[in-house]
């Protein structure tokens, strides 16, 4: 039987450690925007600010959320979309070692999603 402490404490480090590593990335995307710098990949052709702005959506303020443990579930999508984009869209011709970290953070983000934040977030489910 499983010792349900140590399975809300992974569910926990599942979310917060790679949203904060996340953060990493979405922080300078938000400081660009914030500054008026909105020189970005637009994969989509709907503009490089919309592009940006969604980008700091999914890596600055989704991560915020999950780390709390806020919406969990729903602030996971947007960012798993992010770095799904990142992977195929963006690196989709580049070698496998490139693709990678957006890869893992897909993986990790569609995981918190499917399980949720466990009882150490604000949702508690």
């Amino acid at each position: 039987m499983k010792n349900n402490t140590l399975v809300h404490l992974g569910l926990a480090l599942l979310r917060i450690v790679p949203s904060a590593f996340m953060l990493t990335h979405g922080y300078p995307k938000l400081m660009n925007l914030i500054n008026g710098n909105t020189e970005f990949a637009d994969p989509f052709g709907i503009g490089q600010a919309p592009t940006l702005f969604l980008a700091v959506i999914g890596e600055f303020i989704c991560p915020l959320l999950m780390i709390i443990g806020f919406k969990t579930r729903w602030a996971a999508i947007p960012t798993a979309i992010t770095m799904f984009v990142a992977a195929f869209m963006i690196h989709g011709a580049d070698p496998f070692g490139r693709k990678e970290m957006a890869l893992l953070y897909l993986t990790v983000f569609v995981v918190v999603m499917l399980l949720g934040p466990g009882k150490y977030s604000v949702d508690k489910s």
